[in-house]
């Protein structure tokens, strides 16, 4: 039986974390186990990818040796833990993926959307997602949601930057809807009911029932 492919996307602060776990917590009590993963990172490899990206000291970073250690994570990721656990018959709820390169570094930073898709289908070996969330909330008030004290270098950039990528990431879902479903940032319960809502098909098609 082939699995179920979940991402989330979404600008820093918009809540995906919190519904992650909602979500996780939801699949357990119908007696399924999901695989919970996060990008970059989810393997060795990718997490030390993951701490070089997300270090404030890596400011200077240039933007297509971001994208191609995005990519690295991610091929590593897609080989050797997503693609055997779909064929296992799992579902697996994965925090980013691809959509956030064509979002951070195509439309973020300006680089040329065809080559940064290209990069993506190689390091995924075409892999698409069966259902993607996109959790959309103001650049602003995500930035204030989040933590300043902590916050990590791709969260440092300035409001312009994470504008440019809510953009695209809107531009995306309304290019692709059958594939992504857009939920405004609202309280917790309203867009916990518009996810069950928007996965339903796709649970459903896997034998899998969830109550909003």
């Amino acid at each position: 039986m082939s699995g179920v492919f979940i991402t989330f996307e979404g600008g820093d602060g918009s809540g995906k974390t919190t519904q992650i776990l909602r979500l996780a917590s939801a699949l357990r009590e119908v007696g399924c186990e999901p695989l919970l993963l996060r990008e970059p990172g989810g393997t060795v490899v990718g997490e030390g990818v993951r701490d070089i990206l997300l270090d404030p000291r890596h400011e200077g970073l240039d933007p297509v040796a971001e994208t191609l250690l995005f990519a690295a994570s991610r091929a590593q990721l897609s080989a050797t833990v997503i693609k055997p656990a779909l064929d296992a018959g799992r579902v697996v709820i994965c925090d980013r993926y691809a959509d956030s390169t064509v979002a951070y570094q195509g439309y973020g930073r300006g680089l040329d959307l065809d080559t940064v898709r290209g990069v993506n289908a190689w390091a995924t070996r075409g892999l698409v997602p069966d259902c993607t969330i996109l959790l959309d909330v103001d650049p602003a008030e995500g930035i204030a949601a989040a933590t300043p004290a902590e916050a990590d270098r791709l969260e440092r950039e300035e409001i312009a930057f994470h504008a440019r990528i809510r953009a695209g990431y809107l531009q995306m879902a309304q290019a692709e809807p059958e594939r992504w479903t857009v939920i405004k940032r609202d309280r917790a319960d309203v867009v916990w009911a518009a996810l069950v809502a928007a996965l339903a098909p796709v649970l459903e098609r896997a034998g899998i029932r969830l109550e909003a």
